[in-house]
């Protein structure tokens, strides 16, 4: 089988992701559902995480939430924590928002590259951004305002498609696209489209080297990749970082300086000889 990369911007791209959503948003659950692994997945990149005490006192944030499957695998991973979860599609947090959430869990409409827009402001104790960046036109910049948001040391994951990198992962998830996603997709929707834009942005989007220099520039650290099991081996892939830790300051600036007339700089005085 040849693998080609598509050149040309589809109609999802052109007439916007965020609206295309909006449009399959009913039938999103049941095909995603039918995904083995999907939901497995998105607990595995929240678990990778490392979030402490169950999420006791965290504050996170799921961008790019859609219908509420990975704010579900955030809340297993840390079901004692509070949860902003956003998406730009109104249908997609309207799913979302019908199905049973605890308190903490909260729901809005918003651009994930203007959050501050939609009331979100940080710090956040960790962030998790399930099959987002490649649908967005500025990612660098997205990831610059994630880490803003971040307190010091806190940890975020891109849980997200990456196949430029590896031939035999292209031929695997065009194969399955052609052979069971749009064919499935255009029989629950009743078009294609959608699925046939999810086949071309994986295809055209970062490989997992690039992806990983991309979060390092924005200012990450500890940076590791894992993929998740199954068919989606090696296409699938959790990228995990850290907001740095504020150093601790060397010299305390509130600290009481030396009495006027004394040079502390080359050692304590020397002790006086006999008389």
């Amino acid at each position: 089988m040849r693998c080609v990369t598509p050149s040309k911007p589809g109609p999802i791209e052109r007439g916007g992701v965020a609206r295309s959503f909006d449009a399959h948003a009913r039938s999103y659950d049941k095909l995603v559902g039918s995904n083995p692994g999907y939901h497995e997945h998105l607990r595995l990149s929240a678990k990778r995480m490392g979030l402490p005490d169950r999420g006791a006192g965290l504050r996170l944030l799921d961008v790019g939430c859609g219908t509420g499957a990975s704010t579900a695998a955030l809340l297993d991973a840390a079901p004692e924590a509070q949860i902003i979860a956003v998406d730009a599609s109104t249908e997609m947090i309207g799913q979302a928002q019908r199905k049973t959430w605890p308190r903490g869990v909260r729901f809005v409409h918003g651009n994930a590259e203007n959050l501050a827009m939609s009331g979100i402001v940080g710090p956040f104790d960790g962030i998790l951004a399930a099959y987002l960046l490649r649908n967005l036109v500025h990612k660098d910049a997205a990831l610059r305002q994630f880490h803003r948001l971040l307190r010091p040391g806190a940890p975020i994951a891109i849980h997200e498609y990456s196949v430029r990198d590896s031939l035999r992962s292209r031929i695997v998830w065009t194969a399955v696209c052609w052979g069971v996603i749009i064919p499935m997709g255009r029989l629950r929707a009743g078009s294609g489209d959608l699925y046939r834009y999810l086949w071309r942005s994986a295809l055209r989007f970062d490989g997992v080297t690039a992806l990983t220099e991309r979060l390092a520039a924005a200012g990450f650290e500890d940076l590791r990749v894992q993929t998740v099991p199954g068919w989606q081996q090696h296409i699938v892939h959790t990228f995990l970082g850290r907001r740095p830790a504020d150093p601790t300051p060397a010299i305390d600036p509130e600290a009481n300086t030396p009495a006027e007339g004394i040079n502390m700089t080359k050692g304590p005085p020397p002790e006086p000889g006999p008389a």
